[in-house]
């Protein structure tokens, strides 16, 4: 199979995977908010997002990390392959054996903090998947990234009813989750076994070039945990759980939504970072302009879909109960414009390996959002906590626009940029106009409008459409 044919099917299978991985997501929400009700699904949040800052500390960027050194010219595949899971392993199991001892020290329920303890085992497996999902991108084969995400959401959805019909504990609730984190580890372990050899490597050279790689992309990500899930961490100490969950269920939506800009960036980061180690200007420009464009037309219907529509998709969600989340949800909606825009500057800082000198945004952006957290979340509560987000996420997004554009001296066009503004507003007029509607229909009817829109104007065109999956 030629690249273009590869770098189509990667993309068409992604966003097949990620599409009905976000569906059975969102029926797993669904589920959990309707069965734990607001105070249990608040110790979920809590829980989770405990584990995700203490995740994002050992994270150390290895999915651009090691999406970028397989690229590199003359690097022994196998062999790097092979430290950079022994380097995993390692940090992983250091780090994630702190967590639960971290955790006794935290003013939480006793049940939240058994959680901690049983869910470690999940993050311990999704820290793997780091490499794998580096590995794959680097192939050219997320197909198998998808798959595993849809295996391990399907698990975790059965399970659920399987929850529910014992009337199983919020412990069970957390065990399972553990459990389909174990098989979506599982589903990418598989595959990659039949393409190399999986090994655990310990050559210091090796690690060291990777220490020397890692570490701005590490220190960056551990400034990222403040502004990131800061706002959930502390406002389960200033707060009751209930208000967790109800700003946690808004959250959820969020954080299922913001994958697609990281999947998306994920399929164009080797593609950028080839380009770009071979100094192939054309091409990078050329793949440049297009994520730029296509993560705008992506993310700016989502925006204005979400505030819109914030009522009937919470209730949607997550049942009556979580209404309340309904503001915290519209509020949140303006931080996915900034979280789109840093996931693209953010990766092709990575990119061009000027990861460095975006690392003062990073820390600049923490310190901003911590102060900022703790005088909003403890006065205001999760409309606090929103706010801050907001701000947070739009910091770090325009900074690192202006800081990239130093490097890439080819301005971006604007022209596909104010088409797509218009769209989008011409689909939240539509959509506004029809709220008796079920969400579901209006959400088919908005993408229709916001689709036919996008033609009208010729923002897209098939000829678009070919560019961006390679089509020739």
């Amino acid at each position: 199979m030629s690249t273009n044919k590869k770098i189509a099917h990667n993309t068409i299978t992604q966003i097949i995977g990620k599409g009905i991985s976000t569906l059975l997501g969102l029926i797993a929400i669904a589920i959990m908010t309707r069965y734990l009700g607001q105070e249990k699904f608040g110790w979920y949040i809590t829980t989770i997002s405990f584990l995700q800052c203490i995740g994002i500390l050992i994270d150390f960027g290895m999915i651009p990390l090691t999406s970028q050194m397989l690229a590199e010219p003359h690097v022994d595949n196998k062999k790097l392959l092979k430290n950079l899971l022994g380097f995993r392993v390692v940090t992983a199991f250091v780090f994630l054996l702190c967590a639960p001892l971290i955790a006794l020290f935290f003013p939480y329920p006793a049940e939240v903090k058994a959680a901690i303890a049983i869910t470690t085992v999940s993050f311990f497996a999704v820290s793997l998947n780091q490499v794998f999902t580096g590995f794959y991108q680097f192939k050219l084969k997320m197909h198998i990234q998808a798959i595993a995400e849809v295996i391990s959401r399907i698990v975790l959805v059965v399970g659920l009813w399987l929850i529910i019909a014992q009337k199983a504990s919020f412990i069970s609730v957390m065990m399972l989750i553990s459990v389909s984190s174990i098989a979506f580890t599982l589903a990418m372990y598989l595959p990659a076994r039949k393409m190399t050899r999986i090994a655990l490597g310990f050559d210091w050279p090796i690690w060291k070039t990777i220490i020397i790689k890692m570490w701005p992309i590490a220190l960056s990500i551990m400034f990222n945990v403040v502004y990131l899930k800061g706002d959930v961490l502390i406002l389960s100490l200033f707060d009751s759980q209930t208000n967790v969950g109800i700003y946690g269920a808004a959250y959820r939506v969020i954080d299922i939504v913001a994958q697609v800009a990281m999947m998306f960036m994920g399929i164009m980061l080797p593609l950028l970072g080839y380009a770009w180690s071979r100094n192939d200007r054309a091409t990078f420009k050329q793949r440049y302009q297009q994520s730029f464009d296509a993560i705008l037309m992506l993310g700016l219907p989502i925006v204005v879909g979400l505030f819109i529509l914030a009522k009937p998709i919470m209730v949607f969600v997550a049942g009556n109960d979580f209404l309340a989340s309904t503001k915290p949800l519209q509020i949140l909606s303006i931080a996915v414009f900034g979280l789109y825009f840093g996931a693209i500057f953010g990766h092709v800082a990575v990119a061009i390996d000027k990861q460095k000198q975006t690392l003062w945004i990073y820390i600049t952006g923490a310190i901003l959002t911590l102060g900022g957290y703790l005088y909003a979340i403890p006065k205001f509560g999760m409309f606090g906590a929103a706010w801050m987000s907001v701000f947070s996420e739009l910091y770090v997004g325009i900074l690192l626009f202006f800081t990239i554009k130093k490097y890439i001296k080819d301005p971006l066009h604007k022209k596909t940029a104010i088409k797509v503004v218009a769209s989008a507003g011409i689909m939240g007029v539509g959509i506004y106009a029809l709220p008796q509607l079920h969400v579901l229909l209006l959400v088919i009817i908005g993408g229709g409008i916001y689709a036919a829109s996008l033609f009208a104007t010729k923002a897209i065109s098939p000829q678009f459409i070919k560019e961006i999956l390679s089509v020739k």
